[in-house]
């Protein structure tokens, strides 16, 4: 009988999703005007929202990881990531409705101007996941869950695109990572070139500006950094355990990060907010996975609780730390040090119940039932020369 390849949990990966879910809370509290700090820490706050290409970059590599070398049942696949993302994203809607429906309807919103003339339309869009595809009504609801309908879109493709990825060789799936780097950058330097929507000047407080919401938040023009993701999970899975290599990866990623906050103002939003940082991020992916005893501490239990809850955290922050602010005696006036840190950790508090008590109870009763499902192995990575790819292997799906 043969018996199925356990791959091992990457718990560092895990522990990474949460800082890159709290640059994209930064950047939110710099837009609700309460980001304190010195300036290094307004310059990362200001670009938060590459937290997102990671996300999508991540997304594309631990998928490969989970799923290569097993049969992917693709139905299964399907309602196993729905079951993963849609019970705390719902919670998220109703949390968010009564604000989204009265800002559409009587205060006539600016954000939410495609709503406003289409309302039933922009909600059905919203409940199935399908609103980034409407440049004007991709922040609508809950505005964070744009990135949602995207990673939706991900997972509509991942069977078919795991297959073709499958069948390359090392040197075509370094291509893929360059062609994908290439293309990102492309379509935002054609916007730039030809400016669409006739804007001399772009930047993160423009809203309804038709083109420039298709380049951010269109599932097509973010394929790019989940297809370099892929490329890289599967390079990494037909490469050997190599400290030196992660070393290098890691320092290589976070010094283009740290290089690119400190210039951000001098790189066009467009560029920025895309696919620029999807290397640095797949470096520091790659890196942090081949776990490197000098990043034991990414396996922290409390930063991999940390990581689990992000997805929460992702979705209901603005809504805590909104709460939080409109609640208190002097409201959003007066942001001090203080303050800020209390109602960043009201929010992360709520992810962590809202992971516990919603996302796992959703996540058991709405995924496929699968009783042969063996327990995760705690072992390192091995080597293709010592295990083979093409052998079954069970591990949890990450977001």
């Amino acid at each position: 009988m043969d018996l199925p390849l356990i791959r091992p949990r990457l718990p560092g990966l895990t522990s990474l999703r949460f800082f890159a879910a709290f640059l994209v809370v930064l950047f939110h509290l710099q837009s609700m005007q309460i980001t304190l700090g010195a300036p290094w820490f307004r310059e990362l706050s200001s670009i938060g929202y590459v937290g997102v290409s990671f996300f999508f970059v991540l997304s594309g590599f631990i998928l490969v990881y989970t799923c290569q070398g097993e049969s992917v049942n693709v139905m299964k696949f399907w309602r196993t990531r729905f079951a993963r993302i849609y019970p705390a994203y719902v919670f998220s809607l109703l949390l968010m409705a009564p604000w989204f429906f009265y800002a559409a309807t009587k205060l006539k919103f600016p954000l939410f101007a495609w709503a406003t003339d289409h309302l039933k339309s922009a909600s059905l869009l919203v409940m199935t996941l399908t609103q980034a595809w409407v440049p004007g009504n991709a922040l609508a609801w809950n505005s964070v869950c744009w990135s949602l309908s995207v990673e939706s879109f991900f997972y509509l493709l991942f069977p078919l695109l795991l297959l073709v990825f499958a069948r390359r060789s090392r040197g075509r799936l370094l291509f893929y990572v360059a062609a994908s780097w290439t293309v990102g950058l492309a379509i935002s330097v054609i916007y730039l070139w030809l400016k669409p929507d006739g804007l001399a000047t772009t930047n993160s407080e423009v809203i309804n500006a038709f083109w420039l919401n298709a380049l951010q938040f269109n599932p097509m023009a973010r394929l790019p950094e989940f297809m370099m993701g892929m490329a890289c999970g599967f390079l990494f899975l037909r490469s050997r355990k190599n400290d030196k290599l992660a070393l290098s990866l890691m320092a290589t990623g976070v010094s283009a990060f740290i290089l690119v906050v400190r210039c951000g103002n001098w790189i066009p939003y467009p560029v920025l907010h895309t696919a620029l940082l999807a290397p640095a991020f797949a470096a520091i992916v790659y890196g942090v996975a081949l776990r490197p005893r000098y990043v034991k501490f990414l396996e922290n239990k409390t930063l991999v609780l940390l990581g689990d809850s992000s997805y929460s955290l992702y979705l209901l922050h603005t809504i805590a730390i909104g709460a939080f602010f409109q609640f208190s005696k002097t409201g959003f006036e007066n942001p001090t040090v203080l303050k800020t840190v209390a109602a960043v950790t009201v929010a992360v508090l709520i992810s962590v119940a809202v992971y516990r008590w919603i996302e796992m109870p959703g996540l058991r009763m709405l995924r496929p039932k699968d009783k042969s499902r063996p327990k995760i192995a705690s072992q390192p990575v091995y080597a293709p020369a010592q295990i083979p790819v093409q052998s079954g292997v069970r591990v949890q799906l990450e977001a």
